[in-house]
């Protein structure tokens, strides 16, 4: 019988993506942003939106009116934690749509 029981637990970090192009004319300005934010912060979730190579926190304000994101722009939308897989729908749903504008 060994001296020690060794155990090892391993951390599976599961997420879900998506690439979207933002189609709203004045893209994340303020408005949108705001709209935006407000949507993600209803989630537990973390949310991180890919941008020209950097990583912007989904629920801060400062950070997505600062990425400077317009339209045609190319992002990824990357969702984790226990309601990914609704809050990824939902920042999808609000992207495409334009975010209430045209």
């Amino acid at each position: 019988m060994p001296d020690s029981i060794y155990f090892l637990f391993l951390e599976v970090i599961i997420m879900v993506s998506e690439q979207l192009t933002v189609v709203n004319k004045a893209g994340f300005h303020m408005r949108p942003a705001n709209l935006f934010v407000q949507a993600m912060t209803k989630f537990q979730s973390n949310i991180t939106i890919v941008f020209n190579g950097r990583d912007i926190d989904g629920k801060s304000i400062m950070n997505v009116m600062a990425a400077c994101m317009k339209q045609g722009a190319e992002i990824e939308i990357r969702c984790e934690g226990p309601d990914e897989v609704e809050m990824l729908r939902t920042a999808a749903e609000l992207v495409r749509s334009g975010l209430g504008e045209e």
